[in-house]
């Protein structure tokens, strides 16, 4: 896989509106503002947003074709070196007819989101390049009050950073609390509870390495059967993400999506599977029952980790050789998923 190269402070990263539209809506756009000062101030970066990613939900939903051109046009763009998602959605997957895998891949940059972004994901493997499971402008960097030092610290150490053998270690607490997106409510922040499950071994032992491949089941159903759901045999010895959204889908849903990947045989071929922290913990004992349906008793399954829908999330790379020892329940990313800028390099010799 093709990594892109590191964030630095200076760097140029584009807002793209891949999904809903709702971060252009007159009463979400405080949102905007409040990621765009985050990230510039925190972060160093410059923020800009693409020419349709602020037009509001009815442009939006309307115009696929310029959402899969704002992405398009971010890639070609040599001045910016990252693409942040404004938030996922339902229908990014009406874009695949307007994708240009190329451009993707002679033009790698960081790229990341979660949720519907999953699809996104997905274009990226397809292209050969490594992307970014991680926060939203409209979600984490859009936070009232403070970003959660978990997520801050994990976009710091992966995207700004060399982390070969980094490890992705469980947050110390989680939030349950939802304040509402309204401007009235920016001073005040989220509750957090103490974390008393950590990563919890569902079964198998042992150390597993792989590539992550998946993400948000719930849009799963859209994907499969399409130019960029991977076969069989691109599933052999990966390690399935696996994470729900705030939907909260009843044991029961996810029990059916898990019997289509069975079906395909992907748990035939892969390596594991980590399952991200339900929102809220809601569904969560019930989920980890269906998980064991598919006498894949052995198949390790590392669960609770934040990640997806989860409060506070990490970020996870898609496409660099990950590995996670059960024993010990921790996660480490085995090599950097970013390279070094060719004139900072050049610099060091």
């Amino acid at each position: 896989m093709i990594k892109p190269e590191m964030l630095q402070k200076g760097d140029k990263i584009a807002v793209v509106s891949l999904s809903s539209g709702i971060l252009g809506d007159d009463e979400f756009i405080h949102k905007y503002y409040i990621a765009k000062k985050r990230l510039e101030e925190e972060f160093g970066l410059e923020v800009i947003a693409m020419p349709n990613a602020l037009k509001g939900s009815k442009f939006v939903y309307e115009h696929p074709e310029e959402r899969a051109k704002d992405l398009m046009d971010a890639f070609k763009d040599n001045s910016i070196k990252g693409i942040f998602c404004a938030i996922g959605g339902d229908d990014t997957i009406r874009l695949l007819p307007y994708i240009d895998y190329e451009v993707i891949k002679n033009n790698p940059k960081i790229f990341m989101g979660y949720s519907d972004t999953t699809i996104n994901h997905l274009m990226m493997n397809k292209a050969e390049v490594v992307s970014f499971y991680g926060p939203t402008i409209m979600c984490e960097f859009g936070e009232y009050v403070k970003m959660f030092d978990y997520t801050k610290q994990a976009v710091e150490n992966i995207l700004f950073n060399d982390c070969e053998i980094y490890e992705i270690k469980s947050s110390e607490t989680w939030s349950n609390d939802f304040v509402p997106w309204d401007e009235k409510n920016v001073n005040i922040a989220k509750k957090t509870i103490k974390e008393e499950h950590g990563y919890e071994v569902l079964q198998g032992s042992g150390i597993i390495t792989g590539q992550l491949l998946g993400g948000y089941i719930d849009v799963f159903p859209m994907i499969i059967g399409t130019e960029i759901w991977p076969t069989k045999d691109e599933w052999k010895d990966k390690i399935l993400l696996l994470e729900t959204s705030e939907a909260k889908p009843n044991p029961d849903l996810i029990t059916y999506y898990l019997r289509n990947l069975g079906a395909q045989g992907i748990f035939d071929v892969i390596k594991g599977i980590i399952v991200g922290k339900p929102q809220n913990e809601t569904y969560y004992e019930e989920y980890k029952n269906v998980l064991k349906e598919f006498n894949k008793e052995e198949l390790p399954i590392l669960y609770n980790i934040n990640i997806g829908h989860a409060s506070p999330i990490g970020v996870l790379p898609f496409g660099i050789d990950i590995k996670i020892d059960l024993t010990n329940k921790k996660i480490f990313l085995m090599e950097s998923p970013t390279k070094e800028k060719q004139y900072i390099k050049m610099m060091k010799k």
